[in-house]
């Protein structure tokens, strides 16, 4: 690119070029709209499927924003369900929540969910199926009346998706659109070989999402994890709707370090090496660079998915509060079938597990600077388009126009 160069104000002129306001990172009466008409309104991600791979697996998400957690259970008839984890008898949690850390996924397998208040229980599908003294009940009290509340439940791809309102404005179909078709049949099943990592942040939300929607921090925050391994300039942007997505690319290739070159030869893991595709589909990539690295992606609001060849990886921030949220990242691969192959992937997860420590740890300091007010406007870059996009949408969902 040419200094001074500004390729995607002229692609999509109707972003503007305005300073962005600073407000919607710091502000708990913004946070409690985007609360009220996105997170309680929209699809969100929760899950793959091979999470559940049974009648009866289920895993418990902690819906922190609004005050419940979605239980996601595999019926009998082999679909995959989401309830709030709370009893219809007198509203205690239904799966209780296992060790210190309220915030972190729990995943098991069971019969039937049984309240340990009361011992009222539910078969995988949600029906109430036991009250202990049933006939103790008034004379017109039935069972059939009592199931598990239900939450809206769908999934692509093998990603599981909720939806809290009562009656969801979009199917997930409708609210994913160009950007579920972008995305659609990759081997997201093939590569389940997963490392995760999560943590609370003293930062909005969006903060979080902003630091992971744009490549020009690579050469500053990155220089020694991926040092000048990518370009600053995004490519082939595309704004899908409510959706964002574009192409990280290489800078002319390097001689790898000895043993990172050994990692690389014994198991695809690393990002920092350039492969043929085989596996993307023709919508990741349709230019048909060479330089190619991986597809930067946001699905509005709060999911961030990644694709490579042999690799994909997400990034999620739930909002805790106006000033905190969890970060969840997760790095797929295909499972090593020797010795030799886990060391490989075992080197190149920490190589990337640093790179996102490198990015998380200007977070809390951002939010904490804009905290004071002292800068009401941000000043964006060309290549934080993605950013951009990222307010102009959350714009219109808190005037109601989502």
């Amino acid at each position: 690119m040419e200094a001074g160069e500004a390729r995607w104000a002229q692609t999509y002129p109707w972003l503007g070029t305005d300073p962005v306001p600073t407000a919607p990172c710091t502000s708990p009466e913004i946070y409690a709209l985007e609360v009220e008409r996105i997170f309680k309104r929209v699809w969100l991600c929760v899950g793959r499927v091979e999470e559940l791979p049974e009648a009866g697996s289920y895993k418990l998400k902690r819906l922190e924003f609004a005050s419940t957690a979605a239980l996601l259970i595999r019926g009998r008839d082999g679909v995959i369900r989401a309830f709030h984890n709370t009893c219809s008898h007198r509203g205690n949690t239904v799966v209780v929540p296992e060790g210190p850390d309220v915030h972190r996924d729990q995943c098991g397998q069971r019969k039937a969910f049984t309240c340990r208040f009361h011992a009222w229980s539910y078969n995988p599908e949600g029906e109430l199926v036991g009250v202990q003294e049933e006939k103790r009940f008034p004379g017109d009290f039935c069972k059939e009346r009592y199931g598990l509340t239900p939450i809206h439940c769908e999934t692509w791809q093998g990603f599981v998706f909720v939806n809290l309102a009562e009656t969801p404005p979009q199917s997930l179909t409708e609210f994913l659109g160009a950007m579920g078709e972008h995305f659609a049949g990759y081997p997201y099943h093939e590569l389940d070989f997963v490392f995760t990592y999560y943590t609370e942040l003293a930062c909005n939300w969006k903060i979080g999402v902003d630091a992971f929607s744009e490549a020009y921090h690579v050469n500053t925050i990155h220089a020694g994890s991926f040092p000048g391994t990518f370009s600053t300039g995004l490519q082939m942007v595309k704004l899908l709707g409510d959706h964002r997505t574009t192409a990280v690319c290489f800078n002319p290739p390097k001689e790898a370090p000895p043993v990172a070159a050994l990692a690389q030869r014994k198991a695809r893991g690393s990002l920092v090496e350039n492969v043929a595709g085989t596996m993307l589909p023709s919508s990741i990539n349709d230019e048909g660079r060479d330089d190619f690295s991986f597809e930067l992606s946001v699905f509005f609001p709060n999911w961030l998915l990644h694709v490579a060849e042999g690799i994909w990886f997400t990034h999620q921030f739930w909002p805790l509060g106006h000033d905190r949220c969890l970060w969840e990242g997760k790095y797929y691969v295909r499972a090593p079938r020797t010795h030799s192959e886990r060391w490989a992937l075992e080197h190149a997860i920490v190589l990337q597990r640093n790179a996102w420590l490198e990015d998380t740890a200007t977070m809390e300091g951002t939010y904490y600077a804009l905290r004071s007010g002292a800068k009401p406007h941000m000043v964006l870059h060309d290549e934080e388009v993605l950013v951009r996009h990222g307010y102009h949408v959350l714009d219109r969902y808190l005037e109601g126009a989502g």
